[in-house]
This record gives C-alpha cells, sequence and structure tokens, in this order.
C-alpha cells in the first residue's frame, strides 16, 4: 500500500476494479481546508482518461510493475508487434495501450512495463522524441506571415505534424512523443 505521497508520472495503481496510470498529478495545499491531489489517470484496460482528487494521506494500492526493452517490429491493423530485446520473445498490444502509436518507427525501442503478478502488459512508455522524415510537406511562401507561422506535413509514419514553414520534403525533424509536436531540425 502506498499514500498520496507516493504519488509520480507513471504509477501504476488499482482503482474502481480496474488499472491505471497516473499521467498527471497536482499537489494542492489550499489555505483553508485540507490538502489534496489532483490527478489524471488513464485506465490500462479501455484507454479511458479520468480524472480524480484524493486526499491527503489517502491509502493507494499501487501494482508492482517490471520495466523491460522491446523493439517495435511492425503494424498489423489496430496490433503493434513488439520483441523483446533480451528473449527475442515477442508480443502484441493493441493500439489504445500507446501513448501516441502515429509516431512510433519500425525498430525503436520502448520501454514496456509489465506486471509482474499476471505477466501482462500494461503500458507501453515511448522515447522522449523521435527523429522521423518529411514525407509530405506544403511550400513555405516566404514573407506570408509576420510570426511564427506552422503548416501541416505528413511524416514517414504516416503521422501529421505542425512545423515551421522552412521545413520541406526530405528534412528530418525531431518530435516530442509526449505532445505529438515539432522540436527541432535535425541536420546530418
Amino acid at each position: 500500500m502506498a499514500s498520496t505521497s507516493d504519488i509520480r508520472n507513471g504509477l501504476c495503481i488499482k482503482y474502481n476494479n480496474d488499472i491505471y496510470k497516473i499521467i498527471e498529478f497536482l499537489h494542492v495545499k489550499p489555505g483553508k481546508g485540507p490538502a489534496f491531489v489532483r490527478t489524471k489517470l488513464r485506465s490500462l484496460t479501455t484507454g479511458k482518461v479520468l480524472d480524480n482528487t484524493f486526499s491527503a494521506g489517502h491509502k493507494i494500492e499501487d501494482v508492482r510493475v517490471e520495466t523491460q526493452t522491446f523493439q517495435f517490429l511492425y503494424a498489423e491493423g489496430d496490433d503493434f508487434h513488439f520483441m523483446n530485446n533480451e528473449t527475442f520473445e515477442q508480443i502484441s498490444l493493441n493500439k489504445s495501450i500507446l501513448d501516441s502509436p502515429g509516431l512510433l518507427k519500425e525498430g525503436t525501442n520502448v520501454m514496456v512495463q509489465i506486471n509482474t503478478e499476471t505477466d501482462l502488459p500494461l503500458s507501453v512508455d515511448m522515447p522522449a522524441s523521435v527523429i522521423l522524415e518529411v514525407t509530405y510537406a506544403e511550400p513555405g511562401i516566404k514573407g506570408n506571415t509576420a510570426t511564427n507561422a506552422t503548416k501541416s506535413a505528413t511524416v514517414e509514419t504516416g503521422a501529421t505534424v505542425n512545423v515551421p514553414l522552412f521545413i520541406n520534403e526530405g528534412d528530418k525533424v525531431k518530435i516530442d512523443t509526449a505532445s505529438g509536436s515539432y522540436m527541432e531540425r535535425v541536420k546530418e
């Protein structure tokens, strides 16, 4: 058993007969009244996001997880296939477990959290950023705006990302996997 002081991003807990992963949390100490923790939880079985508030000191039941490195092999419909880098065992996970499946490139290493009690995969943690090649981008017109403007571009995985006007087809861009936003252009 853990308490609200142990809450952190990525912690898996049992709540309402389901297993949830904490996406966001905020400890709040109002001037009047008791402290509490505001959280955003994602169900690892359905993928639904739930807002919940725990009072300070509330006991929560955490789930023992083990993290292993897997390599993304390929996608087949809504199923994504991964291989364990140590045992070469392959697993298939549904698209709903992934945070940003559109940014997952074949050969990318990800961290898979596995429930130690049932040996079932709970969630997939993507790398903080990925480098992808732009396959389609409309040409940017110089002098078109007075401020930082963006245009949509399609990357090699098929995802659409807003990029600055100077990005062209064939450029490699670094993308933040948490927000799906452009970070920088990568020069080779």
